[in-house]
């Protein structure tokens, strides 16, 4: 796609994130509640806290409230009991966008992703609208440049269901969510550090937008992901630089 860079979009979506490092940490601290309290606290029979053990470490949380947040998750300290809730939906030129929450108050967020959809062209749709349109997958994104066949050899001998390359030269490896670690840990060990990896729900098709409509897009797309409840956001925008 002209002017469509996968790791343009990638590039900024870090960015985003990156400068507002006190509400990476507050959702830091309530998935890592969350995987404590569904899993327990100890993180070698716990994947879903470890993986958010290693977001932890990365994002220079401090021990200490790394284990205040997981004995809450655990009942050995006073916490908010949060609920997982996802909203779906569409934006620009019908691209669809997908929004997950921790919430201890559901009437409070619906009605802040509601609005947020509104006030930038978007609208709400109903449960299932858009998530056929998603796959849910462990995604390890190497930026241009980076060896192909070393990570091809290296991705698929630990389970890996692809690696693709994509125009603009990035390298994306997908694998089925329960083998992230294991994926992860074999990139790492052939000295491989993967500038973005997570368990993320990536786009079956994208809808390419450009100038105004891709402007229009990123202001929604900002405005979901500055609430406090919104943990994630999924679209299938592709947009232009």
């Amino acid at each position: 796609m002209a002017g469509h860079s996968k790791w343009a979009n990638i590039k900024h979506r870090k960015a985003a994130a990156d400068s507002k490092k006190g509400k990476v940490f507050t959702r830091l601290i309530k998935e890592i509640t969350v995987a404590a309290r569904m899993g327990g606290g100890d993180p070698d029979s716990n994947p879903r806290l470890r993986m958010m053990l290693d977001k932890a470490r990365d994002a220079n949380m401090t021990k200490d409230s790394v284990t205040r947040a997981i004995q809450r998750g655990t009942g050995e300290l006073e916490g908010v009991d949060y609920e997982a809730i996802r909203y779906e939906g569409y934006g620009t030129g019908g691209a669809a966008v997908m929004v997950e929450c921790l919430t201890d108050n559901r009437t409070r967020t619906v009605a802040e992703v509601r609005h947020a959809f509104a006030k930038h062209g978007g609208n709400m749709g109903a449960d299932g609208a858009v998530a056929f349109l998603f796959k849910h997958c462990g995604q390890f994104v190497f930026a241009p440049g980076a060896n192909e066949d070393q990570v091809m050899a290296a991705a698929l001998d630990a389970g890996a269901d692809d690696v693709v390359t994509n125009a603009d030269d990035s390298v994306e490896v997908l694998c089925a969510p329960p083998d992230f670690d294991k994926v992860k840990a074999a990139l790492e060990k052939s000295g491989l550090k993967p500038d973005a990896a997570e368990v993320t729900m990536k786009p079956l098709s994208e809808t390419a937008l450009a100038g105004a409509d891709a402007e229009k897009m990123r202001g929604l797309l900002d405005a979901l992901d500055e609430l406090d409840d919104v943990q994630n956001v999924y679209t299938t925008a592709a947009l232009d630089e």
